[in-house]
C-alpha cells in the first residue's frame, strides 16, 4: 500500500484505490501519516479530527477510527499499530511521499557537499514533482494545517535551493515561467522574488527584473508596511549596474558548491601545497535516519562564528549510532573546515582498553598537523596550550568519539571559534561548559526496515516482508543489533530472515545470536555496565526484577529497598548512562535488550526474593489507595503485609486514580503472577482483589479470569475459607461474564459451602453470584432465592454497596419474568444505595433496569427520564458494554417517542461500540434490542440479521432468557418479510422456552 499525502490524501494497493468511510477516518490517516514511525497521541488525534469541539465519545471513535481504517487498508493492522496512549503508522520507506520527499531533500544535501550539483538538481526536481499542494487541499482543519504549513515550508525551501542551483549551473530563460509561478503563489517570499530576477536578468531581461523588485516592494509595503530587505536590495542594485557579480558563473570548486547547501561566512586556504589532513573513518554508504540529528550538526557546523569554539554533543546507549551519525556529518561538513578534519577514539567505553590521556591525543592531533615532535611540548598544560594556539590559526573539525568524561575531553577542544569540535559519549557531559547536546534515541520502526532493506538487498526483504518487520522490531531500534542480524544472514545465504527471527525470538539466547564477529550487543551493554560504581549496578540488576514498561520513582523505591531521592537520583544516573530511557518525565523504561542484559548479570547477593516482596507491597497499597478512590463503596479485605510502609504514588481524584491503573495494570498482572509463582500466596490475592476492580471497570474479562484464577490458587495455600470463598465469587463473576455459567456454578457453590458459618460477607456475595448464574440460565425461581437471601445478609452486615448490586440483580430476574412494579421497586432501591455511595458505574446499572421495568409498565416518559439520567454519567472507556446497552435501549425509547433519528443514531452507535468492546452476553442483549428497533422501524431484513446473531450468541453459552427474545424477534421478523412458515416456528421455539422460565405474557413483550 503506498499514500500519498503531499496535496491531497491518496493511496492504492495495485490498482485498488483506497476508499474511506467518512473525514475523520481521513483526518485520523493523515495525522498518523503525518508522522510516519511516531507515536501520535490520542489527544493529537481528537484535536485533528474535531478541533476545539470534540464529542463526549470522541476516544472511542477515535478507536472505532483506527478500526475500520485497519480493516479498509492491506495489512491494516501491521501498518497502523497501538503505542502506549496512542497509534503509530509503520511504513516501509516506497509507501509514503513524505519518506521519499524528506529521502530525496537528504540526497540533494549530500550531493550539494560533495560538489555533485547536478546529482542535487535531479533529487531536488523528484521533491518538486512529488508536491500537489497543501496537505488535504487545505481542508484537513488546524492540527493538519499546522503540520502542512511546516511541510509547505520545506517544499519552498527545496525550491528555492533547486532555483539557486539551476542558475549557477547557466540556466535562466528557462527558470522563468516556472518561478512565476511560484512567485504569484508566494508573493511576498523574497528568496524566491531573487530568484526570479536573477533569471530574468541573466536572459537579457534586465528591464523586466528591476520591474519585479518594483513589484515586490509596493507589494510589501502595502501588505506588511516595510521595505525589501538587505539581501534583495544589494540584487536589485546590482543588477541595476550589470554589476559582474550578478552574471551567469559555474562552482568550479568542491568548496564554492557547498556554498550551495549552507552559505559559509568565508573560506579559509590550507597553506602549502600540502593537502590538509583528514583522518575521519570512512562514510556508511548505507547511513538510514537521523534527519533532525543530522541536519542539527550540519546547522551548527555551518553557522557563522560567535566568539567560542563550537562544541556539539552527541550521547546515546551503546549501539545507537553516535559514532556513525558523527562521521556522517564529519564527511557532510568537511567542506567549511579546510584546514583538517581529525578523528580521536578515546576509548572511553572499549573492551578491554584504557581510555586515552589527554597528553598521548594531543601529542596525536599536533603530529597530524605536521608539527615535528621536538616541537611538542612535554608536560600535559604546556601542550595544551601549544594546541590551542597552533589550533587557533586553522578551520579544524575535531571528532572525538567515544569520550569517558568531561575531564578527557576539556584539554582536547580546539580555542577558535572558527573550529567545530563533536564529541561523542555514552553519557551526556552537563559539566562540559558551552556545549550543546543531542541524545541519539533509538531507529524508528521505518527506519530500522529501511537499513534492513538496504544491507540486505531489496530482493531478499521483498520476499520476506513480514519477517523483516519482526527482525525491526526484536532488535528495538537498535543500529547496532540492526548491523549484526544482517551480517550475519549476508554471512549465511541458506538462512531465511525468519529462521533468525525465530532464532531471536528465545528472549534467554536473544543476547547471545546478537554478535558477530567482534561485535557484539552484550559487550557493548557490559562496558556501559562495567563503568558505573557498585550501587548503580546493583540498582540496574533489581530494576531488570520490575516487569512494568514504565517505572516510577515510587515502584523503583519500593524494589530497591530505598527511598524517593535516592531512588530518583540512581534512575537519573541509569538514564544518564544510557541504560535506562525516559520517555515521559519521571517515567523510566529499559530497552527490551538492556532489560534482557540486566536479568542475565543477577548476583546471588541481590536478594531478589526481598525486593520482589516490597515490590508487591507496595502494589497493594497503592491499589487500595486507588481503589478506594474509584471504588468508595467497596469492603476491604485483609491488610498489606507488615514490615512494609513505601512512598505511594500522589492520587489525589478518580482521574489521577484511573490514569494510574491504566499506565500500571500490565505490571500489576505480571506482579500477580510473580507474587503467586514466589509462595506470597495472601499478597498474591490480596493483589488480585484489587486489581479485579479495575479490569471490572475497563471491561477486560479475559484478563479479568486469569487474574481470578490466580487469586483463588493462591487462597488455597492459606487457612483462610473467607478470602478463598470471596476469591472463588470472583472467579465465577469472570465466568458469567465469558459465559461459562455451568463453571461459574460450581465455583460459586464451593465459595457459598466455604464461607457458611464462617464467613458471612463472602457468603453474601456467594449468593448473589449463583443467583445471576441461575438467572443467565433461565432459573429464576433459583435464582430468586439465592438473590433474596443475599440481599437479606447483605442488609444485616450493612454492605450497602453489595445490597445495591443484588438488588439490580433481583431486578433483573423479575423485569425478566413480567414483574415490573417488583423488578421497579428493587432498582429505585439499588439507585438509591448507588448513589449515596458515590457509585456511579452501578447507579447506571440500576437506572437502566429501572428504565426496563417502568417500560414493561407502559411508563416510556418515566423510562426516558432514567436512560437520560444513566447516559449522563456514560463514559465509553468504564464498563463500555454496558454503555452499549444503555445506548440501545435510550434507542428504543426514542422510537416509542418518535424521535426516529436518535433512535437510530443511538442504535448503531451501540452496535459499534459492544461489537468492539463487549462480551458474547452483551453483544446478544444489544442485538436483540437493536434488532427490535429496526423491525419497529420498518427493516424486517436488517432485524432478521440481529436477532440471528443473537441467537447464535446467546445460544453458544446457554444465555436462555436472550434466546428466547432472539427466537422472539426472528418470528416477528419473519411475520413482516411475509414467511409464515418460518415465523410460526420461531413463535412455537419461543413460547416453549419462555413458559419453560415461567415468564409471564409482560415479560414476552420485552
Amino acid at each position: 500500500m503506498r499514500f500519498n499525502i503531499l496535496g491531497s490524501l491518496e493511496g492504492w494497493c495495485g490498482e485498488r484505490r483506497l476508499r474511506l468511510g467518512s473525514p475523520t477516518q481521513e483526518r485520523v490517516l493523515v495525522t498518523l501519516l503525518l508522522e510516519p514511525g511516531r507515536m501520535v497521541p490520542m489527544s493529537r488525534l481528537i484535536a485533528a479530527a474535531w478541533e476545539d469541539e470534540p464529542p463526549q465519545t470522541a476516544s472511542h471513535q477515535i478507536r472505532k477510527c483506527v478500526a475500520a481504517l485497519r480493516t479498509h487498508i492491506p495489512d491494516g493492522a501491521g501498518l497502523i499499530v497501538t503505542d502506549g496512549a496512542g497509534y503509530r503508522a509503520v511504513l516501509g520507506e516506497h509507501q509514503l511521499d513524505l519518506y521519499e520527499f524528506t529521502e530525496r531533500s537528504r540526497q540533494a544535501r549530500q550531493a550539494v557537499a560533495a560538489g555533485r550539483p547536478e546529482e542535487a538538481v535531479g533529487h531536488l526536481r523528484s521533491c518538486l514533482e512529488l508536491w500537489r499542494g497543501p496537505v488535504m487541499a487545505g481542508a484537513g482543519g488546524s492540527v493538519i494545517s499546522g503540520a502542512s504549513a511546516a511541510l509547505e515550508e520545506r517544499h519552498m525551501a527545496v525550491a528555492e535551493q533547486y532555483f539557486e542551483l539551476q542558475l549557477e549551473l547557466g540556466q535562466s530563460a528557462e527558470l522563468v515561467g516556472p518561478l512565476r509561478e511560484l512567485v504569484t503563489a508566494h508573493p511576498l517570499r523574497e528568496t524566491l522574488r531573487g530568484r526570479l530576477m536573477l533569471a530574468l536578468y541573466r536572459a537579457g531581461r534586465q528591464a523586466e527584473a528591476l520591474e519585479e523588485f518594483g513589484r515586490v516592494r509596493d507589494l510589501l509595503v502595502e501588505e506588511l508596511g516595510i521595505d525589501p530587505g538587505a539581501e534583495l536590495t544589494r540584487l536589485y542594485e546590482a543588477i541595476l549596474r550589470d554589476s559582474p557579480e550578478v552574471a551567469a558563473r559555474v562552482p568550479q570548486s568542491v568548496a564554492d558548491r557547498a556554498a550551495l547547501l549552507v552559505p559559509v561566512p568565508y573560506a579559509t586556504q590550507t597553506s602549502g601545497t600540502e593537502p590538509a589532513p583528514c583522518t575521519l573513518p570512512y562514510d556508511l554508504p548505507d547511513f538510514t535516519g537521523r534527519d533532525e540529528e543530522l541536519a542539527r550538526l550540519v546547522t551548527v557546523g555551518c553557522a557563522p562564528a560567535t566568539g567560542g569554539t563550537r562544541i556539539v554533543g552527541v550521547d546515546g546507549m551503546g549501539g545507537s549510532g553516535k559514532t556513525a551519525l558523527a562521521v556522517h556529518a564529519a564527511h557532510l561538513l568537511a567542506p567549511e573546515y579546510p584546514d583538517g578534519q581529525l578523528f580521536v577514539d578515546l576509548r572511553g567505553f572499549s573492551p578491554g582498553e584504557k581510555a586515552q590521556e589527554p597528553g598521548a591525543v594531543l601529542h596525536s592531533l599536533l603530529h597530524t598537523l605536521g608539527i615535528p615532535d621536538d616541537r611538542i611540548p612535554d608536560d600535559l598544560e604546556r601542550r595544551t596550550t601549544f594546541w590551542r594556539t597552533v589550533s587557533a590559526q586553522r578551520k579544524l573539525l575535531l571528532l572525538l568519539d567515544n569520550a569517558a568524561d568531561a575531564a578527557q575531553v576539556r584539554p582536547l577542544l580546539p580555542a577558535s571559534e572558527d573550529c567545530l569540535a563533536i564529541v561523542t559519549s555514552r553519557v551526556r557531559m552537563l559539566d562540559l561548559d558551552g556545549s550543546e547536546w543531542l541524545s541519539l534515541g533509538l531507529l524508528s520502526p521505518g527506519d530500522s526496515t529501511t537499513l534492513l532493506t538496504r544491507m540486505l538487498g531489496v530482493e531478499r526483504t521483498a520476499a520476506e516482508p513480514r519477517a523483516v518487520d519482526r527482525l525491526a522490531r526484536l532488535c528495538g531500534g537498535l543500529p547496532l543489533a540492526l548491523r549484526i542480524t544482517t551480517a550475519r544472514l549476508r554471512n549465511r545465504p541458506r538462512w531465511t530472515v525468519q529462521y533468525l527471527v525465530d532464532r531471536l525470538a528465545d528472549e534467554t539466547r536473544r543476547l547471545r545470536e546478537l554478535s558477530a564477529g567482534e561485535r557484539s550487543v552484550e559487550a557493548t551493554l557490559r562496558l556501559s555496565y562495567q563503568a558505573m560504581d557498585e550501587d548503580q549496578r546493583a540498582a540496574f540488576r533489581l530494576l531488570g526484577l520490575h516487569p512494568g514498561s514504565a517505572i516510577d520513582v515510587p515502584s523503583a523505591a519500593a524494589l530497591l529497598g530505598t527511598d524517593g531521592h535516592d531512588a530518583e537520583d540512581l534512575l537519573e544516573c541509569l538514564l544518564d548512562a544510557h541504560l535506562l530511557e525516559q520517555h515521559e518525565a519521571g517515567l523510566y523504561g529499559f530497552h527490551d535488550l538492556v532489560r534482557t542484559y540486566a536479568l542475565s548479570v543477577r548476583e546471588v547477593e541481590d536478594d531478589e526474593e526481598a525486593a520482589v516482596e516490597r515490590l508487591v507491597a507496595y502494589y497493594i497499597q497503592s491499589t487500595d489507595r486507588a481503589c478506594e478512590i474509584l471504588f468508595p463503596g467497596r469492603n476491604r479485605y485483609g491488610e498489606a503485609p507488615a514490615g512494609h510502609n513505601p512512598a505511594l504514588p500522589r492520587l489525589d481524584d478518580g482521574e489521577q486514580a484511573l490514569r494510574w491503573f491504566d499506565r500500571e495494570y500490565e505490571a500489576l498482572l505480571a506482579v500477580v503472577a510473580q507474587a503467586g509463582t514466589q509462595g506470597l500466596h495472601r499478597p498474591a490475592a490480596l493483589l488480585a482483589r484489587n486489581l479485579l476492580f479495575y479490569l471490572d471497570l475497563r471491561g477486560r474479562y479475559e484478563e479479568f479470569r486469569i487474574v481470578g484464577r490466580i487469586g483463588v490458587a493462591a487462597c488455597r495455600q492459606l487457612n483462610d475459607d473467607g478470602l478463598l470463598g470471596i476469591s472463588l465469587c470472583n472467579l465465577a463473576v469472570a465466568h458469567w461474564w465469558l459465559g461459562d455459567f455451568q463453571d461459574g456454578i460450581t465455583t460459586a457453590q464451593e465459595g457459598l459451602e466455604l464461607s457458611r458459618g464462617s464467613d458471612p460477607r463472602s457468603e453474601a456475595i456467594c449468593l448473589d453470584v449463583l443467583g445471576l448464574l441461575h438467572g443467565s440460565l433461565g432459573n429464576f425461581e433459583q435464582a430468586r432465592a439465592y438473590l433474596d437471601q443475599g440481599i437479606a445478609l447483605h442488609r444485616e452486615l450493612g454492605l450497602s454497596r453489595m445490597e445495591a448490586q443484588a438488588l439490580v440483580n433481583l431486578a433483573t430476574v423479575q423485569i425478566w419474568t413480567g414483574h415490573h412494579a417488583d423488578g421497579a421497586r428493587n432498582a429505585a432501591r439499588a439507585t438509591e444505595l448507588n448513589r449515596r455511595l458515590g457509585e456511579r458505574n452501578n447507579e447506571i446499572h440500576s437506572l437502566t433496569f429501572l428504565a426496563l421495568a417502568h417500560l414493561g409498565s407502559g411508563e416510556d416518559e418515566r423510562a426516558r427520564a432514567c436512560l437520560a439520567q444513566a447516559l449522563e454519567l456514560c463514559d465509553e472507556s468504564r464498563k463500555p458494554a454496558n454503555v452499549a446497552v444503555v445506548l440501545a435501549h435510550w434507542a428504543r425509547v426514542c422510537q416509542r417517542l418518535g424521535d426516529l433519528r436518535s433512535a437510530a443514531e443511538h442504535a448503531e452507535r451501540a452496535l459499534d461500540l459492544v461489537s468492539a468492546e463487549g462480551t458474547a452476553l452483551r453483544q446478544a442483549t444489544v442485538s436483540n434490542v437493536v434488532g427490535l428497533v429496526h423491525l419497529r422501524s420498518g427493516a424486517p431484513e436488517r432485524a432478521m440479521e440481529l436477532h440471528g446473531q443473537a441467537h447464535e450468541l446467546a445460544s453458544r453459552h446457554g444465555y436462555r432468557i436472550e434466546i428466547a427474545h432472539a427466537l422472539h424477534g426472528m418470528a416477528e421478523a419473519a411475520q413482516a418479510l411475509d414467511d409464515d412458515k418460518t415465523a410460526d416456528r420461531h413463535h412455537t421455539e419461543a413460547r416453549a422456552l419462555y413458559d419453560a422460565m415461567g415468564v409471564t405474557e409482560a415479560g414476552r413483550r420485552l
